[in-house]
């Protein structure tokens, strides 16, 4: 047998297939989102935008952002990811490429663009992490959210010093979204051979991997996993720790959703509809909220860094414009490599050391959410080189990777079926940050002389108070089946 021969009957996971383009999708759609904090300088020296305009024009993407992250997770969790991730993609494609155009008819339409663009990208994550939810087995989850996640940060590490050299190029700006839009035409295509929803109609998956992926809904108790598996009535009723929901409203009064106690034995409940989204139940759930809030808290500082971390070089450490990107970079990278790892150290305590979920779940955020904080503090107030910022941004970057391991992987813990759902409703209170903490950002450097302290204070505050929440509700057993 030649070298191609045994190269046709390599057998690749189908998994890795189609995770690995969700995490190219998520690297496409941050590439598209973010190219634009670089691109705006060139484009305010061109039209002279003041920062409140700028501000105005980064945060109108997050307005149409908010639109569709429920409806997104909803949509994938119910019908499918393929079709609403690879709809959302050719959307987001399409508004990227229209972005020179509608810049250079002005204002309002540029700004019609943005918030399209993000109703598009709305749908990514959500649908992904349905996905997720889907094709990864119990002991890859955490690896899988890690994966996917750290593809918004090397879509960041692409885009940026991408941005820069395309800016100062003889194509000018205009050329920054039109090869980022070409690279979600190219997704696109491949999407629609390879990419799928359910594992069981996969073309070509092994047997093997099939049952592998199918363990899911075998959850150990020991790891903090309630069980269920048997889908029999007969022993559904003989199970103490089922509780059967139907129309949304739990069968028994006296049940507490609410626990008081946080390591406390906790109960599954099971919809009797599996198509009806119980969002009363999601909703009254401690578990549900310390995913909401610290989604919320540590969006707050992310978007800040996402659209202004390039123009606060250049105000703070007065950079090359030329460089702008290259700065900015670094401390993405970090965040990327570190992120890759952090998802099978999770996984590896977890299911090999057999480290309690919960435990897990808190370490990660507290290393992630606190270390952020930490060194954008030393950044404020020690650092007074470029290098000095860039290498305690970069440490700060690097430990919030490990949010990877806890509340963006929370949701797969406490409620696998609707972990689109619950994404999506995370992602929507951490959107508000990026309408509100965006243009905020704008506004107070044009009122208070570029004062930077206190965008940067807060947002530094926010980021333990989200901690401090996180660790005190977060789940570790499935409570919603």
């Amino acid at each position: 047998m030649n070298a191609w021969q045994k190269w046709q009957n390599l057998y690749i996971p189908k998994r890795f297939i189609v995770l690995g383009l969700c995490a190219l999708a998520i690297l496409i759609s941050y590439a598209d989102r973010s190219n634009i904090a670089v691109a705006i300088v060139y484009m305010s020296n061109e039209f002279g935008w003041s920062s409140t305009t700028q501000g105005l024009i980064l945060s109108s993407f997050f307005v149409g952002y908010l639109t569709t992250q429920v409806l997104g997770g909803v949509l994938a969790d119910r019908f499918g990811g393929k079709w609403v991730l690879g709809v959302a993609a050719f959307g987001w494609t399409i508004f990227t490429l229209l972005t020179p155009s509608a810049a250079k008819l002005g204002f309002n339409y540029l700004v019609l663009c943005r918030i399209l663009l993000g109703i598009s990208e709305g749908a990514c994550f959500p649908s992904v992490h349905s996905l997720i939810a889907s094709w990864a087995p119990l002991e890859e989850r955490s690896q899988a959210v890690a994966i996917v996640t750290t593809s918004n940060v090397i879509g960041s590490v692409v885009s940026l010093p991408v941005s820069t050299w395309l800016g100062s190029s003889p194509w000018g700006w205009e050329s920054i979204f039109w090869l980022f839009g070409s690279a979600g035409i190219a997704w696109s295509l491949l999407w629609q051979i390879y990419g799928g929803s359910n594992p069981s109609t996969y073309p070509g998956i092994s047997k093997e991997e099939l049952d592998l992926i199918l363990k899911n809904d075998h959850k150990r108790t020991n790891l903090g996993y309630s069980v269920l598996e048997s889908n029999s009535e007969e022993e559904i009723m003989d199970n103490e720790d089922i509780i059967n929901v139907e129309n949304n409203e739990i069968a028994e009064d006296n049940v507490n959703l609410i626990s008081d106690e946080f390591d406390e034995p906790v109960s599954s409940i099971k919809t009797s509809n599996p198509s009806h989204i119980p969002w009363r139940l999601i909703l009254s759930r401690r578990e549900v909220w310390a995913i909401l809030v610290s989604y919320f808290c540590n969006s707050w500082g992310f978007f800040i860094f996402f659209t202004w971390l390039p123009t606060y070089y250049l105000d703070r450490f007065r950079v090359d414009i030329k460089h702008l990107g290259y700065f900015a970079v670094l401390p993405y990278i970090v965040q990327g490599i570190t992120g890759f790892f952090v998802g099978m150290l999770a996984d590896y305590l977890i299911h090999r050391i057999q480290v309690r979920v919960i435990i897990v779940r808190r370490l990660a955020q507290i290393i992630g959410s606190c270390g952020i904080a930490i060194f954008l503090l030393l950044t404020v107030y020690l650092a007074k080189t470029p290098l000095e910022g860039i290498i305690f941004l970069a440490i700060g970057f690097g430990l919030n990777s490990f949010t990877c391991a806890g509340m963006s992987v929370s949701q797969l813990d406490i409620a696998p079926r609707y972990s689109g759902v619950i994404y999506g409703l995370g992602n929507s209170l951490g959107v508000i940050p990026g309408i509100l903490g965006v243009a905020i950002t704008g506004w107070i450097l044009d009122s208070t002389e570029r004062n930077w302290s206190i965008i940067w204070n807060s947002s530094a505050a926010l980021y333990f108070t989200g901690t401090l929440v996180f660790i005190s509700w977060v789940g570790e057993k499935v409570v919603i089946e």
